[in-house]
């Protein structure tokens, strides 16, 4: 398989996680930043050529990241305020080969980064999204509709519908559906979907991704515990 680089957008604050002295994605899990993880899932499949699109305090996580000798890393200052489609945009020069990944750095998951390589290049789209079914974050009561009977409960089940699971293989054709301001989710994506350019990878396995201080917490726990899933490598 041919080099493949990795974008990771690193722009977030930690605003929600009650952290905004860092960027989102120096928080620590298992003592580690959740960005050193993300990473070091793509380097177990010997994807090591990153681009890191910075934004808030990105001076910070080159300070953290700089001297790692075992990565190819480029800093991509972004902008502080820039959305992701844009950043993602911006980092166009950086992108020689024919495809590249693209991942939040908060999420984490048991992927197999060859088979969405894989996926990718047979289905001959501009895009690929890999799609997850997330945990529910309540229980889930069950109720009889006729007698109002509570049958069973269910303690945060896996849903039956697809989310947006955040680690994306892109052609280079991909850029020229990325304009300034972008949201990719909602900006980009839906003009590669009027060309019918988007592909779903269902990933069946293990994914979290790190939105809330609780999800730090969790994610924390679970490396604690040894159940840390994505911990591949």
């Amino acid at each position: 398989m041919q080099k493949i680089k990795t974008v990771i957008l690193c722009g977030g604050k930690g605003t929600r996680m009650g952290k905004d002295e860092l960027p989102k994605v120096l928080l620590p899990v298992g003592g580690k930043p959740i960005l050193w993880h993300v990473m070091s899932i793509y380097s177990y499949f010997g994807f090591n050529d990153f681009v890191l699109c910075l934004g808030y305090k990105g001076e910070k996580i080159k300070e953290r990241f700089s001297g790692v000798k075992k990565w190819n890393i480029t800093f991509a200052d972004t902008g502080e305020d820039a959305n992701t489609g844009e950043r993602i945009k911006k980092i166009q020069k950086y992108i020689k080969e024919d495809y590249f990944f693209v991942t939040y750095g908060d999420g984490v998951a048991d992927i197999n980064l060859p088979e969405l390589a894989s996926f990718h290049q047979r289905h001959k789209k501009t895009a690929t999204i890999t799609v997850t079914r997330p945990l529910s974050q309540f229980g889930i009561v069950g109720v009889d509709t006729h007698t109002q009977t509570v049958t069973h409960f269910e303690e945060k089940p896996i849903l039956d519908h697809w989310i947006n699971g955040g680690f994306f293989i892109f052609n280079k054709d991909i850029f020229k559906y990325l304009k300034q301001g972008d949201i990719l989710e909602k900006d980009s994506f839906k003009r590669v979907l009027k060309d019918r350019q988007l592909n779903a990878f269902k990933h069946m396995g293990f994914w979290r991704c790190m939105d809330t201080y609780k999800d730090n917490l969790e994610l924390n726990e679970l490396w604690k515990g040894n159940r840390a899933a994505w911990r591949v490598w």
